[in-house]
């Protein structure tokens, strides 16, 4: 059985135009349960995380500012985001929802968290939506308490995790592989420990190909004992945000490639479902629908 993170939606609406999809956050779960993929004992909601777990992560002084609303403007403005108390709850409940997913799926293979991924959230600072990056939280909060000694983080939005690459720069217990649009955000990159940057355009076969064959490698050589896996869904064709060309069930086969790899080695994996822009909702849902879908058949 998955074991689901669900989480209010922003208690502010954003301003008019803004391009954030907040509409699948709701939609995807009653999506989930209307066709009977998942059930409602299959989801919880988590309350806020430790302080000292996110300023294990994050400076004290980010996260001071965060708290207090105190970021400059220009600090604002790369977040994106209209900061506000209820915004910064959020977030906390989100890295709460990854970490309570890695101790479910270290006793029962997989577990999801509806919202997470923010992958471009650095020590100090964030961007680009991003606030805490929790899949960064809970990857220290499992190596803290020595439930794992080696992590691969595999982060297959169409954006590189730049925020988690230089988290864990210096840190052999965890592995970051990225695979994201060369010619997309971040135009700066960081050095993820196996980067793999795709011309604008990659269709399903290019990708996939290359994906197995390198996820593949990694797991045999590196041998992790966790995996992150952040699915976000910006890589097919319609997206407005992204530069790729994958389909529907392009995008659904690499969640396979991933589950599946990740299954028959035993290996406990936290998905968080990262970026989807696509100008239709539905296109959305349906993406982030389909990682599901594939986790409910393998590992049901």
């Amino acid at each position: 059985m998955i074991h689901i993170a669900h989480h209010p939606i922003y208690a502010h609406p954003l301003p008019k135009g803004h391009r954030f999809p907040m509409a699948k956050y709701e939609l995807l779960p009653q999506q989930l349960l209307l066709e009977g993929t998942c059930h409602k004992d299959q989801f919880f909601t988590p309350k806020r995380i430790a302080d000292s777990h996110i300023t294990r992560t994050h400076c004290q002084h980010y996260y001071d500012q965060l708290n207090s609303l105190s970021l400059s403007k220009k600090e604002a403005r790369r977040i994106g985001f209209p900061l506000s108390v209820a915004l910064i709850e959020r977030e906390c409940i989100i890295a709460q929802g990854t970490l309570e997913g890695c101790t479910f799926a270290l006793e029962n293979g997989v577990a999801f968290n509806i919202a997470g991924g923010t992958h471009h959230a650095f020590y100090d600072r964030g961007e680009a939506f991003c606030l805490l990056n929790d899949q960064a939280i809970a990857a220290n909060y499992l190596l803290d308490n020595k439930l794992v000694h080696r992590i691969l983080i595999v982060d297959l939005d169409v954006h590189q995790g730049n925020g988690t690459a230089a988290l864990f720069q210096n840190n052999p217990a965890v592995f970051t592989f990225s695979v994201h649009g060369k010619a997309n955000y971040p135009f700066q990159k960081e050095l993820s420990d196996l980067d793999i940057p795709l011309v604008d355009e990659t269709t399903d076969i290019v990708y996939l190909n290359m994906l197995g064959e390198t996820l593949h490698n990694l797991l045999n050589d590196f041998k992790p004992e966790f995996v992150f896996y952040l699915s976000g869904v910006d890589v097919l064709h319609e997206d407005k945000l992204g530069r790729l060309s994958l389909t529907l069930e392009g995008a659904k086969k690499r969640d396979e490639l991933v589950l599946s790899a990740c299954y028959e080695r035993n290996i406990p994996v936290q998905c968080s479902m990262g970026g989807g822009y696509a100008p239709d909702v539905n296109i959305i849902v349906e993406a982030h629908a389909n990682t599901y879908r594939v986790a409910a058949a393998i590992y049901d």
